[in-house]
């Protein structure tokens, strides 16, 4: 007598024998798995882990808690909300070359408001931002209303930043406040307060970008100037509003990195404008505008960081570190090129398609 086939254990079930719900989570995790295989970040996220992997198996010191939350958190934090602001600047098709210098300024100014004139700390912190927001509104002002170009505009004012810090603060301005000192100071869950800053900055204009009309606006801006024009968007509010958020962001990395330092001190950052249009460019901020995501420029930001802080856990000398930094930048910048001319050869085989078929001997060939 035959006996009757038996059903392999290890063999796959097929879907459409699988209850609903466990066909429909499978389903959901493949449809996860597609979106982040196809996302453009998944390259930066996978150099930022296999990075992380390969400095803490040289020294298991740099995946400890301490070092996870300073230098790591901290610098991160600095690092990421400067690329945020770069990014929508980026986006709309300029650049902002002043948020190294300015940070430097608002590091001075922001001990010098607490310290100096006795401004309670919350007042401290809003003077800042808004010093920040207001000479993001001068760079609008000059770019939309004088036609200034934005590389010109924003480097007046690096210029004057660097010496500005200097003439307020000639010697270091101490700062004693204890809630001060709490934004890097202290943590909540084992997560530096200016880390949780950040993050909020991070999906707000993640948020914006994505999820609004106005950020949606930016891209449009930045992708085609004047069809965005034709369309009726007020280009010049959009334009002064990413740079007024860029200067935000340097201002709230002046509060940062004052009370990392514990005190005003000039020429605190140094080359921090290169990170930040660093970052957002690796994180995939198109250099032509109209094309980026938050997501990216987080991702950047931490390559880099994982980068610098890990070339230095390995005693790396500092002269190489700039240099990984740069070959870093030099591939991203390639990368970027080489998208713009692959969406071009796109677009161009798109339109003669398109012109083809409306033709009339395409017309033609379709008739029966």
């Amino acid at each position: 007598m035959t006996q009757p086939a038996t059903a392999d254990p290890e063999a796959p079930v097929p879907t459409d024998q699988l209850p609903a719900s466990a066909a429909g989570a499978r389903g959901a995790t493949a449809r996860v798995l597609g979106r982040l295989a196809d996302s453009p970040e998944i390259g930066i996220i996978l150099a930022v882990i296999a990075a992380f992997v390969v400095f803490t198996a040289i020294n298991p010191l740099f995946s400890s808690v301490s070092e996870l939350q300073d230098p790591l958190g901290i610098d991160l934090a600095g690092f990421g909300i400067l690329a945020v602001g770069e990014a929508l600047t980026i986006i709309t098709g300029g650049i902002d070359l002043s948020v190294g210098s300015l940070t430097a300024l608002f590091v001075v100014l922001s001990a010098w408001f607490n310290t100096t004139e006795h401004i309670p700390v919350f007042f401290t912190i809003v003077l800042t931002v808004g010093a920040g927001a207001l000479w993001g509104l001068w760079h609008g002002f000059l770019i939309t209303r004088l036609g200034i170009a934005p590389f010109v505009a924003t480097l007046v004012t690096f210029i004057f930043a660097v010496g500005a810090d200097e003439a307020i603060a000639p010697n270091p301005i101490p700062i004693h406040s204890s809630v001060f000192l709490a934004v890097t100071g202290n943590t909540v869950a084992k997560i530096p307060i200016a880390v949780l800053v950040f993050v909020v900055i991070a999906i707000a204009v993640w948020f914006f970008l994505e999820r609004t009309y106005m950020g949606r606006q930016l891209y449009a801006i930045g992708g085609n100037r004047e069809a965005a024009r034709l369309a009726g968007i007020k280009i010049d509010r959009r334009v002064v509003l990413a740079y007024m958020i860029s200067g935000a962001c340097a201002g709230v990395v002046g509060i940062i990195e004052a009370s990392r330092l514990t005190s005003g001190t000039a020429d605190s950052v140094s080359g921090w404008e290169l990170i930040a249009i660093a970052s957002a460019v690796i994180g995939g901020v198109s250099l032509i505008g109209g094309q980026g995501r938050i997501i990216g420029v987080v991702a950047g930001a931490a390559l880099l960081v994982v980068l610098r802080d890990g070339l230095v856990a390995v005693n790396v000398n500092a002269y190489y570190q700039s240099m990984v930094v740069g070959v870093v930048l030099l591939v991203a910048l390639v990368t970027d090129r080489l998208r713009v001319k692959r969406l071009e050869r796109t677009g161009s085989r798109r339109i003669a398609r398109r012109a083809a078929s409306d033709s009339p001997a395409g017309a033609a060939g379709k008739s029966p």
